[in-house]
């Protein structure tokens, strides 16, 4: 019985002298990779010559267009909208910081998001058109592009190309 004290004291005894560290003190700890959805398109002003179908034969990309991305959760309610600016060439890269997905097969970007053209700055090309649908909103295509960075993964969405139409369009080019 005494050694058994004594084996227990040796214990105490050791480990105030001898504390514990955590070997992977000195080892970086490793930060979780961020991974961000994306959706990406490019914004057009469709040619009067193809008003009326989704051609966009003759378009000419507008920079600076307004376009919203909207979200709706599997029961329907607004999850995620934001609007974004095309660069100079019409491409939008838009970035869903904050984007969640309360279920990971209803809620996803494939079923939950659409994109739609809201403004351009073009007062000669300002009219919605319905090309890709974007009227009621375009749907994202999956097209297996990744963005891969140390600290950083995008996945990326497209919604295809969206386009505002001229107002002045004769009758003619129906």
């Amino acid at each position: 019985m005494a050694s058994r004290h004594f084996s227990i004291l040796s214990l105490l005894l050791f480990m105030v002298a001898f504390p514990y560290t955590e070997a992977t003190a000195d080892v970086p700890k490793q930060t979780e990779k961020k991974i961000e959805v994306v959706v990406e398109a490019t914004v057009y002003c469709q040619s009067c010559d193809h008003f009326g179908t989704w051609s966009l034969i003759g378009a000419k990309p507008i920079p600076s267009a307004k376009v919203s991305v909207t979200c709706k959760s599997h029961n329907g309610h607004v999850s995620y909208y934001k609007v974004f600016e095309t660069d100079k060439n019409g491409y939008l890269y838009a970035p869903l910081e904050g984007f969640k997905m309360q279920h990971y097969i209803l809620d996803h970007p494939l079923h939950s998001c659409y994109v739609k053209p809201v403004w351009s700055p073009l007062e000669s090309c300002s009219l919605l058109s319905n090309v890709n649908y974007g009227l009621n909103g375009a749907p994202l295509r999956y097209e297996n592009k990744k963005l891969h960075g140390s600290k950083y993964e995008a996945v990326i969405y497209a919604s295809g190309p969206l386009a505002f139409r001229p107002s002045d369009c004769s009758q003619t080019h129906y």
